[in-house]
Parts: structure tokens; sequence; C-alpha cells
């Protein structure tokens, strides 16, 4: 056989990195609108309906931590299969639940598990660098694809890509350095701060270093896909 044309090879990259099937508009939009009421919305609005009612802290704050649990449950039912993200946040609500019962009973204490259990994510990021695939490849799986069994596919198809691999471990080194930085700072503020303080900017922390990282995870993801095509041009061009 000849030496192939600058055509052929620039089909072959083509067919190594395929583009993702389809997704079920329905399926992506209904799971991110559960996704934001159930850990975003509910959790605010049972916490002030309970203090309201007068309600300790402690009580008010362990009751809304019950919504992301049932988020799981859902998703697990809508889903029909228990893939390792729902595994991961399933076992990190159960820990979360069981730290925030054990030890001193107060809103101050729950806070200070609350950033410790972060502080915990944050070191199991970093140690599945360490595991065939780290964590970060199955957190973009579940917000990559809608569930359905092409999209996921495809998503575990782009592992065998050296430069997608390489992405994927720098996010979940970023992202297991931010959140055992964050746990620290939030746990500092904790023990300087009033408890009725912490109790607002808490929330304020765990979703700004969550944008602020799913912000800089889009466009890192950008990047990379540009500069893999970018190399695949000059594959192209070389041949």
């Amino acid at each position: 056989m000849g030496t192939p044309t600058a055509q052929e090879v620039r089909t072959a990259l083509v067919d190594e990195r395929p583009g993702p099937p389809r997704r079920s508009r329905g399926n992506a939009i209904g799971g991110w609108v559960l996704t934001i009421v159930l850990n975003v919305v509910a959790p605010i609005l049972t916490y002030s309906a309970l203090r309201g009612q007068g309600w300790s802290e402690f009580t008010a704050l362990l009751a809304s931590g019950g919504w992301p649990m049932l988020d799981s449950v859902v998703h697990v039912a809508w889903r029909r299969r228990l893939d390792e993200f729902a595994i991961v946040t399933l076992v990190f609500l159960v820990i979360t639940a069981a730290v925030s019962l054990v030890g001193p009973h107060s809103a101050r204490a729950l806070l200070f598990k609350d950033s410790a259990t972060t502080g915990l994510f944050g070191l199991l990021c970093l140690a599945t660098l360490l595991a065939r695939r780290p964590l970060m490849f199955y957190f973009g799986r579940k917000f990559a694809t809608d569930g359905t069994a092409a999209s996921t596919a495809w998503w575990n198809g782009l592992w065998r890509l050296p430069g997608f691999r390489t992405t994927i471990r720098t996010m979940t080194v970023v992202w297991g350095v931010a959140y055992c930085v964050e746990a620290i700072v939030r746990m500092a503020l904790t023990t300087v701060l009033s408890t009725g303080t912490m109790v607002a900017l808490s929330p304020v922390l765990i979703y700004g270093v969550l944008g602020g990282l799913a912000l800089w995870t889009a466009v890192y993801g950008k990047r990379a896909r540009r500069r893999g095509e970018a190399r695949a041009a000059a594959a192209t061009d070389r041949n």
C-alpha cells in the first residue's frame, strides 16, 4: 500500500474524534432544573421556613441538607442505573449526615464539619489520580451527556485520546486543590466569625468556588479542544 494522502489522514483523525450524539434536550434541561431546585432552592427555602417556625440553627441546617440526597435518589430512579457519579454522591451525603450527628450539636460545629467534608472531597479528587480514571471523568460524563447509552458510550470512547486524558487529569488536580483550600479557608472563618455570619457566608463560598471552577473548567476544556484540533491539523499538513 502507498503513503496515505492528506485527505485520508484528515478523515482518520476526524474518525478518532467523534462528536457527541444528538442529546435529548428535554432530559438535559429536566436534569439541570431538578438539580438546581433540590440542591440550591429547596435547602435555602427549607432553612428559612424552619428558622421562622422556631427551629434551632442546627436542626434547620441539618433538615435542609436532606434535599441533595433526594436529588441523587431521584436521578438514580430516573436513569434506572447507579453510575459512579451517583455512588460517590450518595457516599458523601451519607458521610456528611453521619458526621453531622457525631460530636457537638451546634450550628457552628455543623458548619465546621461541612467544611471538613468538602476538604475530604478535594482529597478524594487527588487520590483518584492513582485510579484507572480520575473522579472528574465521571463528573464530566454526568454533565456532558444526557445519560443515554449513546452519549455515555461517546464520552467513554474519548478516554482513548491522550489529550483528553491529560485534560481530565488536569481538571481533577485543580478541583482537588481548590476544594482543599476552600475547606481550610471556611474552617478558619468559622472559628473567627459569628455563626449567623457564617450561615450567610458559607453558601456564598460554596457556590462561589463551584461557579468559579465550573467557569474555569468550561474555558479550559474549550482551549484543550482547540489545541487538540490544532495538533490534528498540523499532523494532516505534515502528511
